[in-house]
């Protein structure tokens, strides 16, 4: 439906030929004053065409509140949008429908996708939209509030299986870890399957993201052997770092002289020192370097 709608002839929104209702009241208070006058003074010459004049008149008054806006139609066909605020007044003949341009929030069901790595997630996201184009969205789509719920849900579907939930390892964009890029991609798609009903989305995040039940359980022991692995491969590094240093002033201030048997050994020790999770008991060497 979506490639459908784009190929579509798109309407455009174009300004209605309407007039304020104000000067009308003028004319309702002359026909009412007049039908009075024929009434008390019976006269059908006055109270006929006074009543008719009160009926057409009346019949083409309409209210619009700030951010409304009023769609006009001619038997079918479409003759404009009127944004003015306050009383309004049309020809009688001519079709009104209000549609709101006011901003509006959803916030979209939890609903379960597969992401980039195939896992089961849960994600949901909160949208702010508004009509930009009166015209798209009455005569482009069949119901637009709908449409926008639909097609929400079809972006949330579509971005979220770009990514995986989470991947320490390659370091690519995750729905977990990225979010700003994430939503900003959202928003970026949101906006390009709703302009063909002529709406725009102006806010669009992600409020929920987790692992699917049936996996939660599995992934947070995966999460937490990923965390530690980063920390030993973090804590290697340093010791590593710390021995050469150890060595280096060592051998610098001509403090001890190792072949190259010792000082394996003492990289050994050190290493165990340093990268052990237990406390070291230490062993005291009474004798020589090389006899103990």
């Amino acid at each position: 439906m979506f490639m459908e709608l784009k190929s579509m002839e798109a309407s455009r929104e174009t300004d209605a030929s309407t007039a304020s209702g104000y000067p009308m009241l003028v004319v309702i208070l002359l026909s009412l004053l007049a039908i009075a006058y024929g009434v008390r003074f019976p006269s059908l010459l006055v109270l006929i065409p006074a009543g008719l004049i009160f009926a057409f008149v009346s019949a083409g008054f309409y209210m619009l509140q700030p951010n409304q806006a009023a769609v006009i139609t001619l038997f079918g066909s479409y003759r404009g949008t009127d944004r003015t605020h306050g009383l309004r007044w049309v020809w009688p003949w001519m079709g009104r429908k209000k549609i709101s341009a006011r901003a509006n929030n959803i916030h979209s069901d939890r609903i379960k996708i597969n992401d980039l790595r195939g896992n089961p997630i849960e994600i949901a996201c909160n949208v702010v939209w508004r009509v930009r184009d009166t015209a798209q969205a009455s005569f482009d789509v069949d119901d637009y509030r709908e449409f926008v719920n639909i097609q929400i849900e079809a972006g949330l579907r579509t971005v979220g299986s770009r990514h995986p939930y989470d991947d320490i390892e390659e370091g690519e964009t995750t729905l977990r870890g990225d979010g700003d890029q994430v939503n900003a991609e959202l928003l970026t798609e949101l906006n390009e399957r709703l302009k063909v009903a002529g709406i725009v989305v102006d806010e669009a995040g992600l409020t929920h993201l987790a692992y699917a039940p049936e996996i939660a359980g599995a992934m947070l022991r995966r999460q937490q052997a990923e965390a530690v692995i980063a920390a030993r491969a973090k804590l290697v590094l340093g010791a590593v770092s710390m021995v050469e240093m150890a060595l280096a002033k060592l051998s610098e201030d001509n403090i001890v002289h190792l072949d190259d048997e010792r000082r394996a050994a003492m990289v050994s020790n050190l290493m165990v020192v340093l990268c052990g999770e237990r406390d070291t008991q230490p062993i005291v060497n009474t004798g020589t370097l090389y006899n103990g």
